[in-house]
């Protein structure tokens, strides 16, 4: 789990107190037609660390529930869809009146599971991957790497990156760094420190990227049938992929760093957080 740097009350809800990023909310396209995006939400019920995990209750709302309502408070969104393998979280979404889709089972990684979705969705435009596990998923960091699509059409995939304040998670290989160019395109995601400060600089400054894709729909459905790169099965970092394939990566930088459910004893640290606002 990443490692907070501000006070969770500031990371809350659809109206930010204090906004994380420099962007705002207008939906600008260059294209002559409104490009429509939606947020899917890959969500398993299986898993080692946390089985069930999107039904779990945090302040008596489930996660899933309680993401996929952040989700929705996005500007910039036309909708959200949650893709699962499992009928229980296929009819809790149901339950809260969200839209869902059930997917096949045998998916590798949650990037199949919304190529599968967009794949039947020939109206998106874009889509947003949403991790399921971010019950605190502020509404307008969705917006703003989301924007970058919007901005420029030949921009075909974005993300955020968050500086990285706290020395021990330099050399942490659950963080991973991004570096990028002068037009803030990604050139290397690493679980090492990158770039390496070859002369000992005093105080040298590192990327968090942090887990949020957007993608056009051709370039998700181009990602899905691509090969496994060997850069991507070294550093078990799937968006090497796109750049070991020539597909380059829009990084959108600012202070946000998600509180993520990683395991049962996350669940205390978010209700503290949605007590602190109130929520």
């Amino acid at each position: 789990m990443l490692n907070i740097q501000i006070k969770p009350t500031r990371l809350l809800l659809s109206i930010y107190r204090q906004r994380m990023f420099d962007c705002n909310d207008e939906r600008t396209s260059t294209s002559k037609e409104p490009m429509k995006a939606v947020a899917i939400i890959p969500a398993r019920f299986a898993s080692t660390r946390f089985p069930g995990k999107p039904l779990t209750k945090i302040g008596g709302v489930t996660m899933i529930e309680r993401v996929y309502k952040q989700a929705s408070l996005a500007h910039s969104l036309s909708g959200v869809v949650v893709a699962t393998d499992d009928a229980r979280i296929y009819d809790a979404v149901r339950s809260f009146g969200g839209e869902v889709v059930l997917t096949r089972d045998d998916h590798p990684s949650g990037t199949d599971r919304l190529a599968e979705v967009a794949q039947s969705r020939q109206e998106i435009d874009i889509v947003v991957n949403v991790q399921g596990d971010e019950p605190l998923i502020d509404p307008h960091t969705i917006d703003c790497a989301v924007k970058p699509l919007l901005a420029d059409e030949q921009t075909q995939m974005s993300t955020i990156a968050a500086p990285i304040v706290d020395a021990a998670e330099i050399n942490n290989p659950n963080i991973v760094k991004v570096v990028l160019d002068a037009q803030d395109f990604a050139l290397y995601f690493s679980r090492s420190p990158i770039p390496f400060h070859r002369d000992g600089r005093q105080n040298p400054s590192y990327l968090a990227h942090v887990g949020l894709y957007v993608y056009r729909r051709a370039t998700l459905l181009r990602l899905a049938a691509l090969k496994p790169s060997a850069n991507e099965q070294a550093e078990c970092l799937e968006q090497l992929r796109a750049l070991d394939n020539g597909i380059r990566i829009k990084v959108v930088t600012g202070k946000y760093r998600s509180i993520a459910v990683d395991a049962p004893s996350d669940v205390v640290i978010v209700e503290q957080a949605l007590a602190a606002a109130a929520l």
